[in-house]
């Protein structure tokens, strides 16, 4: 783990606290970073999934 100086928005970092439940700015900072990659992850996820699902044979007719 690497040490970085960020400023944080204090009132975001409070509704983070909350929200997540979290006791320090650490745990705070750490817990959303992993969520949000968990998130963009998933999101991923769903969109390739769902390329996978698409029948190509349809649109391969579309050019012609």
């Amino acid at each position: 783990m690497s040490k970085h100086l960020v400023d944080i928005d204090e009132e975001a970092l409070r509704a983070a606290r909350a929200r997540l439940g979290s006791a320090t700015i650490k745990e705070t900072v750490n817990r959303a970073l992993r969520q949000a990659g968990d998130e963009h992850r998933e999101a991923v996820k769903r969109r390739l999934d769902l390329l996978a699902g698409t029948d190509l044979a349809e649109r391969e007719q579309a050019w012609r």
